[in-house]
């Protein structure tokens, strides 16, 4: 009778069993979690240049378990900040996203705008309108966030963290449920009523705490002996910025306390920067239960102070090299925190980029290679001429993202036709050393320039909101304000070579270099997710590293 009986058992287990994996093979199956991690301003060599500094659980773990796209591009121009993080969530480009540049110039007002400030929308966390009105009404295009949101019928969570507004309201796209920013003069993170009309006890517990006070506490030195920072130039390089209250940019930084009392914004040149970040996003995936449950959260980082950095210092200083091996630090430190917290193997990072950066002037000339400033004087020289021509000053009314605007107003009062403007324009243009091309912005399919730029600067001109004219300018020419550190914005590879990498759920193992661009990244993690590509969307999927 036992033995009938444990039979019967057996057989029923079984069937459960068979009817468990069943239901399990019928569901669909995602991870719990993507980490969107864009390291701003990072060059896709400083994986290698840094390589044997970094330790084994940041970009080594990313590197040695995860899939490596090694010749990724950047297809439009210009590569800027706000363009870049739009292109990644987005899978699309400037001429459809709507986003033309960090700003630019309203063609019919004359006014400037920023890519996220919105004065429909109040500050929440600080009384600081001009940081903390910001919204994301000027995209055009869903983002690969907002599918997920309304694939799980808005169940799915998704967060947005950066030292930057743009950089956590872009990503994030029009429904997440929360993007948060670095307010300085609070020294505090906020938000916008755009997302909520109070910030969650989470975010203000974190706060609290007062971490950015105590991060730059005891002042910035190198992490390693300065003398084994090889693959930089020496301390107090000419082409180095300024830090703060610092005389020269040199080691240590021992007033960084004091300046950053002084002024918030002083965190933001430093490693610092990140660590703070990261902190945030860890306080995130606490406060609102990231891959808590099978439903796919979403957080989206910006990681900024390498820009900050980069801009100060330009890539070939200690300070930069000090930054990264720190970020490497914290990197380690957060996916083991994931491991922990949501399960390892259970969520999906990309690390990538908005942009890269050039060498700085002062080091090119140093080793003799050929360089210089880009447009220096040239809108008041071309303002100039075009006075001489047309008996109207000021007819250029910005030189923005390395496009000319006329003023419209002008134009009409003098019935000066756009075309005569532009053309005689373009000429003089041509005369400047440091110009490779200039182009009216609506000829540039006839225009005689080679590819990638023709297409680049295609994708890159928004209809309504881009200028006149596109320039290029010659290889490793900066602009003016570029005398010290560096900057970014042009189609070179410098600029556009960024890194991609991807780890983790769903993820195969192995590296390419075959050519992609930075539009198939949003493609790639919808295809993972299974949810619809973002509406602006003209990437397409890497196949290798999802395995289909």
């Amino acid at each position: 009778m036992l033995r009938k009986i444990s039979i019967a058992a057996a057989a029923l287990l079984s069937v459960i069993t068979i009817n468990a994996q069943k239901n399990k093979n019928s569901q669909l199956e995602r991870p719990k979690l993507v980490v969107g991690l864009v390291v701003d301003q990072m060059r896709w060599d400083y994986l290698y240049r840094f390589y044997n500094k970094y330790g084994n659980d940041g970009f080594k773990r990313l590197l040695n378990t995860g899939y490596s796209l090694n010749n990724v591009h950047i297809n439009y121009v210009p590569t800027i900040t706000a363009l870049g993080h739009t292109c990644i969530y987005t899978g699309s480009v400037p001429a459809i996203h709507g986003i033309a540049g960090n700003d630019w110039t309203d063609k019919e007002t004359g006014k400037n705008v920023y890519c996220t400030a919105d004065e429909s929308v109040q500050p929440v966390g600080t009384t600081n309108t001009r940081t903390g009105s910001h919204s994301p009404k000027n995209l055009w295009s869903t983002t690969v966030t907002d599918e997920l949101r309304l694939a799980t019928n808005f169940q799915g969570k998704v967060i947005g963290v950066s030292l930057k507004d743009r950089a956590s309201i872009l990503p994030t796209g029009h429904t997440p449920n929360g993007a948060f920013w670095f307010d300085d003069s609070t020294g505090n993170f906020i938000t916008s009523t755009w997302y909520m009309n109070d910030l969650p006890q989470w975010m203000k517990s974190f706060n609290s705490q007062n971490l950015p006070e105590k991060l730059v506490a005891n002042g910035w030195n190198t992490l390693l002996p300065i003398n084994q920072y090889t693959e930089s130039s020496p301390d107090n390089s000419s082409w180095e910025g300024l830090l703060g209250s610092a005389k020269t940019p040199v080691f240590p930084y021992s007033n960084l306390a004091q300046d950053y009392q002084a002024k918030k914004d002083n965190i933001r040149y430093t490693p610092f920067g990140n660590t703070l970040t990261l902190k945030l996003a860890e306080a995130s995936v606490e406060g609102e239960k990231l891959g808590g449950d099978q439903i796919t959260d979403f957080l989206a980082i910006n990681l900024a102070s390498t820009d900050y950095a980069g801009h100060k210092f330009g890539p070939n200083s200690i300070e930069v090299e000090d930054v990264y091996l720190r970020l490497d630090q914290d990197l380690a430190e957060f996916f083991n925190y994931l491991d922990s917290k949501v399960g390892k193997g259970e969520y999906t990072v990309f690390l990538s980029a908005d942009h890269g950066g050039a060498h700085s002037v002062g080091f090119l000339k140093e080793h003799k290679i050929t360089t210089g400033f880009f447009g220096e004087g040239m809108e008041k020289d071309i303002n100039q001429k075009l006075k001489d021509k047309f008996g109207v000053d000021k007819l250029i009314n910005a030189v923005d993202n390395y496009q000319i605007y006329f003023d419209r107003k002008l134009m009409q009062d003098n019935k000066i036709e756009l075309d005569d403007l532009r053309d005689f324009t373009i000429r003089e243009l041509q005369k400047d050393p440091t110009v490779l091309y200039a182009v009216s912005v609506d000829e540039v399919q006839e225009a005689t320039i080679p590819e990638p730029i023709k297409q680049r600067i295609i994708n890159g001109i928004n209809r309504q909101r881009s200028g006149d004219i596109q320039l290029i300018s010659h290889d490793s020419m900066l602009p003016p304000y570029s005398k010290t550190g560096t900057t970014h914005s042009v189609w070179n590879s410098y600029d556009s070579h960024i890194p991609l990498i991807f780890m983790g759920w769903g993820i195969q193992k192995g590296e390419s270099n075959k050519a992609y661009n930075m539009t198939d990244i949003a493609p790639t993690v919808s295809s993972l997710l299974k949810i619809q590509f973002p509406s602006g969307n003209v990437g397409n999927p890497i196949t290798e590293v999802i395995g289909k």
